[in-house]
């Protein structure tokens, strides 16, 4: 575990973004993270980061988890991603009773769980649980998982409910074949009319914020902070370390590499290269300003789940949505002035111009919906379930 070998989860962050970079051109290839990140992943302690102290987790707050997740992301978005987000769905089931989490969190175990959170499955009351079947997508990180968590539509009530499967009753389909975020192993997932007891289930607003079961197991634990809100910004993070990255390689590569037809010019010596840079720095700088902010609101209005003002949500959600359009805007800028050697499959600027591209189309960062939303709360209008809040 990190606490047991003195480094703190800073330092751990920045020597595994080392590692996860060097992997990252393999786990592309591969469509899902190596073994070995898996493995080093679990003997810090992180898939537990978030996870309250009574289920065995590290319980830290969302804005030292966040920042662990930009550092690592500066590796590889992909693993970032996949990583944070296991992690995240580990706090997610915690949620859940006692009985569910002493099946889930066995021995101190941290579940390993894929939630696709569409509710595209259907469930139907039974003796002593439900029936479900449906497909869902996208499972993030099912390569690697011991449970699967889904959201399906009760067939009595037409309420929302999550439930949780081992692994072995669900079907995984092969449909992962992507332009970016490809090592996230983003699949999708088939259950038959399996049946589910009671407690490995919650109802999805309970999930989502507020007098859920693990919250009073864990008092104190940040197991009611608002779901919606926190996914959003924890997606968004590695958007931002990718174009902090992205930053990097081209600074870099702009002090040696020399312009075609100039005499021999260093393309760092042109105009048009600082214009460029500079024009991206200020994008970035800005999505760095926009997630630290959105960073300190989730810490500071997180502690009243679903008391949390639709207000206070909804730019939680615009900042997510913002982080990654302004990390899409400074990496295309970047790409589009680096030369066609940056194209090559082991440059990095390439494989961090096609995850931010696959990144933007995540439902919780499409831009028009969610500036939509912002400007009809803005203006006092009523939301609706389908503005996922």
């Amino acid at each position: 575990m990190l606490a047991e070998n003195g480094e703190n989860w800073s330092q751990w962050a920045d020597a595994f973004a080392d590692r996860l970079a060097a992997r990252a051109v393999a786990a592309e290839a591969s469509r899902t993270l190596p073994p070995e990140t898996i493995q080093e992943a679990h003997d810090a302690g992180f898939f537990g980061i978030l996870a309250p102290a009574g289920v065995g987790g590290q319980g830290v707050t969302f804005a030292t988890f966040m920042d662990v997740v930009r550092r690592l992301s500066r590796g590889c978005a992909s693993s970032g991603w996949t990583l944070s987000f296991l992690a995240l769905h580990a706090w997610m089931l915690a949620k859940l009773g006692a009985e569910a989490q002493a099946v889930l969190f066995k021995d101190g175990a941290m579940p390993l769980a894929p939630a696709p959170l569409a509710p595209t499955g259907k469930a139907k009351r039974a003796a002593g649980g439900f029936r479900i079947a449906g497909r869902w997508e996208w499972a993030t990180g099912v390569n690697h998982a011991s449970w699967v968590l889904v959201n399906a539509v009760e067939a009595d009530t037409q309420e929302f409910r999550f439930f949780a499967l081992p692994i072995g009753q669900v079907e995984i389909e092969d449909v992962w074949h992507v332009s970016g975020m490809a090592a996230t192993g983003s699949q999708a997932v088939v259950v038959r009319d399996v049946f589910v007891p009671e407690h490995l289930s919650l109802p999805a607003r309970q999930m989502a914020a507020g007098a859920s079961p693990g919250e009073a197991l864990h008092p104190g634990s940040t197991l009611g902070y608002p779901l919606r809100a926190a996914l959003a910004l924890v997606a968004a993070t590695p958007a931002l370390g990718a174009a902090e990255a992205a930053l990097d390689y081209y600074r870099d590569r702009m002090r040696t590499k020399q312009q075609a037809f100039s005499g021999g010019a260093r393309q760092g010596e042109l105009q048009s290269t600082h214009l460029r840079l500079g024009e991206a720095l200020a994008e970035v700088n800005a999505a760095r300003l926009v997630w630290e902010e959105a960073r300190q609101a989730l810490e500071r209005e997180g502690p009243n789940g679903a008391q949390a003002s639709v207000e206070i949500q909804v730019a939680m959600r615009l900042a997510g949505a913002q982080i990654v359009r302004l990390a899409n805007t400074a990496v295309d800028r970047l790409a589009a002035s680096a030369g066609a050697s940056a194209a090559m499959l082991d440059a990095p600027l390439q494989r961090q111009l096609r995850d931010l591209q696959v990144m933007r189309g995540h439902v919780m960062f499409d831009w028009d919906r969610t500036a939509i939303l912002a400007g009809k709360v803005a203006l006092g209008f009523p939301t609706t379930p389908a503005d996922l809040l």
